[in-house]
């Protein structure tokens, strides 16, 4: 079987396994539903006890209760039409006429998402130069059984049996005889401009929220203790109030877990492999896998004066593209640690893990103290 648009040979053809709604959609549902019934209540309190028009404060919590179905929703309807195809030279993800593609030779690296029972999602990453040009192209297989499966079918290769089990090891997962050269641990989590700058934001929003609870609780007590409002519309009164203060109080909580907690348990959870193929990162539930010929040399960066650990940034190469370097271009110190990206993070023997990849290093610290950059 052929390809309808681009003639190539049809290898593996399929769809998502389950159907699932992304966490970033979930989200946004919860918290359009809990505006809707804060309107909801507000609208309740002002037409019971001020006898006032309230068509305005409708039409608001009718618009959050249908922004939050069609979070909850669309994206059941819209990926269960989505078909995934491999071909003898692209990956292909497509939906009607909808249609996005990827060269399998053009591929830099792969992540893949674990979610449950051998299911997750396998992104391709095609990384672009550095620069004004600098951004990443990818095409997502959402919910396919065996990713990682999927992704041996891409690489040219005949899966093996252990794949296919996300709560294996990823050691206990390799190509039929590869093997590991090189793991290590990342030591700590970084503290980044971005990162500071989060949890900054949401200790303002806890400030927020507690300075909407001190100052709607007095007012709010004198209309109980004057009864001014129905025992029904009082107890809607104090739910609406209620929802705003618990929606802000989430929303710090959310905004300082991931700024303060999360990267400090993901490096917990981290651990980096260089194999005599690959390179290979474990994050939890993520996995990041990358061919060792896609890797032109690495870049280390200290994490701090006086430290023995360092960054590793692996730099990327392919056709028309060579990316992740620090530069700035794609993001170095500023960048977002949270996103699994080709880097080795707070390592003590970096030098060990260049040796074991063969490719030149260089060095920013080195250039720092000396003036100039030095390869390895």
């Amino acid at each position: 079987m052929r390809d309808s648009l681009y003639g190539d040979e049809v290898i593996w053809s399929g769809g998502p396994k389950v159907v699932s709604v992304p966490g970033t959609y979930k989200l946004g549902a919860v918290v359009a539903a809990t505006m809707s019934l804060v309107a909801l209540a507000f609208a309740v309190v002002i037409a019971t006890g001020l006898h006032q028009g309230v068509g305005q404060l409708l039409m608001f919590s009718a618009w959050s209760a249908m922004l939050a179905l069609a979070a909850w929703r669309l994206p059941l309807w819209f990926r269960a039409q989505v078909r995934y195809i491999i071909t003898t030279k692209r990956v292909i993800w497509q939906r009607g006429r909808l249609r996005r593609s990827i060269e399998r030779e053009a591929i830099s690296y792969a992540i893949i998402r674990w979610s449950a029972n051998g299911i997750g999602d396998l992104v391709l990453e095609r990384a672009v130069p550095t620069g004004a040009l600098r951004r990443t192209l990818s095409v997502t297989l959402a919910d396919v059984e065996g990713p990682d499966r999927l992704w041996a079918i891409v690489r040219g290769l005949v899966p093996n049996a252990p794949l296919g089990d996300g709560t294996r090891p990823l050691a206990q997962r390799l190509d039929d005889g590869e093997r590991v050269l090189w793991s290590a641990r990342p030591h700590s989590s970084r503290w980044t401009a971005r990162r500071s700058a989060t949890a900054f934001a949401g200790f303002l929003i806890a400030l927020a929220a507690a300075g909407v609870a001190l100052r709607s609780a007095p007012p709010v007590g004198r209309v109980l203790r004057a009864h001014a409002l129905p025992p029904a519309t009082a107890a809607v009164l104090v739910a609406g109030v209620a929802l705003v203060v618990l929606l802000m109080v989430a929303v710090a909580v959310f905004v300082g877990y991931y700024a303060v907690l999360r990267p400090w348990r993901l490096a917990r959870v981290t651990r980096y492999f260089v194999t005599d193929r690959r390179v290979l990162i474990r994050r939890g539930s993520e996995e990041l896998h990358l061919d060792r010929d896609r890797i032109a040399y690495v870049i280390t960066t200290k994490r701090s004066e006086g430290s023995s650990q360092r960054d590793l940034w692996l730099v990327l190469d392919g056709p028309q593209a060579r990316a992740y370097s620090p530069s700035g271009a794609f993001g170095g110190a500023g960048a977002d640690e949270q996103k699994l990206v080709p880097m080795f993070s707070s390592v003590d023997d970096a030098d060990t893990a260049t040796e074991v990849l063969h490719v030149s290093r260089i060095s920013l610290s080195g250039a720092a103290d000396g003036g100039a950059a030095e390869a390895a």
